[in-house]
């Protein structure tokens, strides 16, 4: 792929003169330095310029022979790497090397080593994969380099920020194609504060609503009337969740900020806007059906 990388015709010819004038010119200053005439110059005035000892004359000293060596070695080096690579333009070289070829080699090589497997991961089902402890160890590291910051190592969640993924309950849907969206495309939550609307009063009348929900809240509660108008759209009117707009559940005890009275409060004041990254970009597919297979064995397991 000779010059594939370059822009055109024009660049690759200024791109080869440049070189060939560097080259000359480098060869040019080291004849100067080192094989100049010896004979006295003469300044402007055709006065000759004083000698001592014989050739040595003032800012006329010759450098180190080594050094004249070291830049012409440093100049058979580079005229035969412009003869066997790309160098000259879109001059391809003798050994007609790329990038683009190595890469499309490299390719290839990965895809006669590791294709099969590829493929496997791609085809076999969950439960295939779950089975095999050779791929479940790799979903673990990839597990580790990408989730285990926030998830934790074990999964668990922490810090009252990031959710428990070895549980049953996924505020995004835990089916498989829910858990892959949710890695692929990230995820964004968008609860609103209401404070503004309810004040203090209400918040917390409102958050002892919600608590109870998982109770049996009664039907003359005070806040039913502001959870049907403020919350239900979301939450549902019995307060089930839905997964679909990432509204959890409020009757269980799985709660990611916490299921106190002041946790409940403070959702509900000031909202809560959690976000989870995209990793469609960050992970090919079969890393992705690896980490799905890991997870929903958490889930499971």
């Amino acid at each position: 792929m000779p010059g594939a990388d370059l822009p055109g015709a024009f660049w690759t010819g200024w791109i080869a003169v440049l070189t060939v004038g560097s080259l000359i010119g480098l060869g040019w200053l080291v004849h100067s330095v080192y094989f100049a005439a010896d004979a006295p110059q003469q300044d402007a005035e055709g006065e000759a310029e004083p000698v001592w000892d014989g050739n040595l004359r003032e800012g006329a000293q010759p450098p180190p022979l080594w050094w004249f060596w070291l830049l012409f070695g440093s100049l058979v080096v580079s005229v035969l790497y412009l003869m066997l690579y790309p160098g000259l333009g879109s001059y391809a070289g003798a050994l007609q090397w790329s990038q683009g070829g190595r890469l499309q080699e490299s390719m290839a090589e990965f895809e006669a080593e590791f294709g099969g497997v590829r493929r496997l991961v791609a085809e076999a089902s969950l439960a295939t994969l779950q089975a095999d402890l050779e791929l479940m160890a790799s979903a673990q590291r990839i597990y580790d380099r990408n989730c285990a910051a926030c998830h934790g190592y074990d999964a668990r969640g922490q810090a009252q920020r990031f959710p428990n993924l070895t549980d049953a309950e996924w505020q995004w849907g835990g089916s498989p194609a829910a858990i892959e969206q949710s890695i692929r495309q990230g995820r964004q939550a968008a609860m609103v504060g209401w404070l503004p609307v309810l004040g203090e009063a209400g918040v917390r009348q409102l958050a002892h609503y919600t608590q109870q929900l998982g109770r049996g809240a009664a039907a003359a509660h005070p806040a039913k009337a502001q959870y049907d108008q403020f919350c239900a759209a979301c939450h549902g009117a019995e307060g089930d969740g839905n997964p679909i707009l990432g509204a959890p559940s409020l009757k269980d005890d799985v709660a990611l900020y916490g299921n106190s009275l002041d946790a409940i409060e403070a959702s509900i004041a000031s909202g809560r806007n959690g976000l989870m990254p995209p990793f469609g970009e960050r992970l090919d597919d079969t890393q992705i059906r690896l980490l799905v297979a890991l997870l929903t064995q958490e889930t499971t397991g």
